[in-house]
């Protein structure tokens, strides 16, 4: 399975990030999957690859070229794809992935995962997402995403594209099990009365 994970380059957040990111990795690498993410060297984003690496797992970094420039990109992994830009770095990390796992993150994560969300809504993305909720970091996200579907911006099918797991060996468990989502997805993509 190739796992895009969606995570932050901040240092400065609660290194229990950082360790959940790591053991993420880990149980990838184990299990065989081939982890695809942002491809930097910092924060959860550098914890995540080194935790896949530690264990010889592989991992494919996707980084802006204006970032590589910044060396932001991590040294070690098994291989590193430039880009010109943030939207082809998405279009990229989504692409071809089995699933996608969002760790704790600012807005890039956010974005990235809003945009996974959105594409599975209209019918064009139809793999599991993932939320690792380490310390109730997306129990808020959660709550909100209920309100927009009780507020009837959503429908109540749209709860079930995204699964929330407290521990990252919770995660691949979560996407296994998961249901193949909607092939008629669209016909739900428009708030019904």
């Amino acid at each position: 399975m190739r796992i895009c994970v969606y995570a932050a380059s901040s240092d400065h957040c609660d290194p229990i990030y950082h360790l959940a990111a790591h053991r993420l990795g880990q149980a990838l690498a184990r299990a065989g999957c081939t982890l695809v993410y942002g491809g930097g060297s910092t924060g959860s984003m550098g914890a995540v690859a080194n935790g896949a690496l530690s264990e010889g797992g592989e991992v494919i970094g996707i980084l802006p070229r204006f970032m590589a420039d910044l060396e932001w990109g991590h040294p070690g992994l098994t291989r590193l794809e430039l880009v010109e830009d943030m939207r082809e770095r998405k279009h990229r990390l989504l692409t071809g992935s089995d699933a996608v796992v969002a760790l704790p993150g600012g807005c890039g994560t956010l974005e990235e995962l809003f945009e996974a969300i959105t594409l599975k809504r209209l019918g064009l993305y139809f793999n599991p997402i993932v939320l690792l909720d380490t310390q109730g970091y997306y129990r808020p996200l959660v709550d909100f995403l209920d309100r927009v579907i009780e507020e009837r911006f959503m429908n109540p099918q749209h709860r079930a594209m995204w699964s929330l797991v407290a521990e990252p060996d919770d995660v691949l468990p979560c996407v296994r099990a998961s249901p193949a989502w909607m092939e008629n997805a669209r016909e739900y993509a428009a708030v019904r009365g």
